[in-house]
């Protein structure tokens, strides 16, 4: 054999031993990668865990999305409910106010009007007249303008209509004169 042949001979006797040994690991590898049943376990129940701590973080968090909806749909509600009262309330301010010769009429009219505004108020409806006050665009409508000497500028001279609200929410402006705007 000249020495080119030994080389290779000996080339592809370390490979074949390289090869074998691979082989040898190979199966080690392979029982090192596979878990054992309890690991398995302990795996699933981490992922269970996981799984079901993030089922409640989105349920507690849907609950107060809903919660404050319905708190939201309920203010809404009322409003739009009082908003559709309200001129019936403002036409029996006006029968109150109305001169009439049956006082026991008159006192009928002013019981409902009464009983009304209790009502109102335990609703937590509260009556904006800003007579005699600074306009306030945030509050009322100025529907007009007046001059008058006594009063300063920018005063609300006369209120037209009521305004009313909720809270803070406006559910009607009040409709107002305005002095030396």
């Amino acid at each position: 054999m000249n020495s080119n042949e030994e080389e290779i001979l000996e080339t592809s006797s370390e490979q074949q031993a390289e090869e074998a040994a691979t082989e040898e690991q190979q199966p080690e590898a392979e029982e090192q990668k596979e878990p054992t049943a309890e690991e398995k376990l302990q795996s699933e129940l981490d992922e269970t865990k996981d799984k079901y701590l993030r089922l409640m973080a989105e349920y507690d968090n849907y609950r107060k999305r809903t919660a404050k909806q319905m708190l939201e749909n309920t203010g809404t509600v009322r409003g739009d409910t009082i908003a559709q009262i309200l001129p019936v309330y403002d036409n029996f301010e006006r029968a109150v106010n109305a001169e009439s010769t049956d006082e026991t009429y008159k006192a009928g009219v002013q019981m409902i009007f009464t009983q009304m505004g209790e009502a109102m108020k335990k609703l937590g409806v509260e009556i904006i007249d800003p007579t005699g006050e600074v306009f306030d665009p945030n509050v009322a409508n100025a529907v007009s303008q007046i001059e008058d000497p006594e009063l300063g500028e920018n005063i609300v001279a006369q209120t037209f209509q009521k305004g009313y609200k909720i809270g803070g929410k406006i559910i009607r402006y009040a409709m107002v004169v305005v002095a030396n705007s």
